[in-house]
């Protein structure tokens, strides 16, 4: 099976992260997307990341009822802050039997080269880019696909997260159970 791996913090999952996912593993070859949640990106601070553990039943309340999305912790137990590298070998590891690709954003790709080990990734896994506004892809590799097609959306976790704190409603930019979630707990609002 060939499965798309979308890292990130999610903090909190909004209707962006979920509309990518669900358009990878419609619009492309992926038969799965797997949403990997980081407790900590090494390229982030982690003093405004709410408990991994919370954002892990967020997405599983989101996801559960969908087939092709699914969410993992196999970061909480690995060293932190957390390098894709690793996680790639722990999970060829365990599941032999699949391919793994990555899922990432037009952004991410220009601090590509700031990865730990980005070389073997991109030399052992292909690449899923979806465009971002402002970003080009650049330059070409056998393992770089740019999946044309992906809704474009222009919100941020930290707008979210801001907003909240405001008190504004902005229950139309998170999926549902993210939403109810976030907003029963109480996340976000000092």
């Amino acid at each position: 099976m060939k499965i798309g791996l979308f890292f990130g913090s999610f903090n909190p999952m909004h209707v962006g992260h979920k509309i990518i996912a669900s358009y990878m593993a419609e619009f492309s070859d992926l038969e799965k997307v797997l949403f990997i949640v980081s407790p900590q990106n090494p390229l982030k601070k982690k003093k405004t990341l709410l408990d991994q553990n919370h954002r892990l039943q967020i997405i599983k309340a989101e996801v559960e009822d969908i087939p092709h999305l699914e969410v993992s912790d196999i970061e909480f137990s690995m060293p932190q802050p957390s390098f894709t590298i690793d996680t790639l070998v722990r999970l060829k590891e365990q599941q032999p039997e699949h391919e793994f690709a990555l899922i990432l954003g037009a952004d991410n790709l220009q601090n590509f080269h700031k990865w730990k080990n980005f070389e073997q990734i991109l030399e052992d896994y292909s690449l899923y880019v979806y465009p971002r506004h402002g970003y080009q892809v650049e330059g070409t590799h056998k393992n770089i696909h740019l999946i044309k097609g992906v809704p474009q959306m222009e919100i941020s976790a930290s707008f979210i997260r801001n907003s909240i704190k405001q008190g504004k409603d902005i229950s139309y930019l998170m999926t549902e159970k993210a939403w109810k979630y976030t907003d029963e707990m109480n996340f976000y609002k000092k």
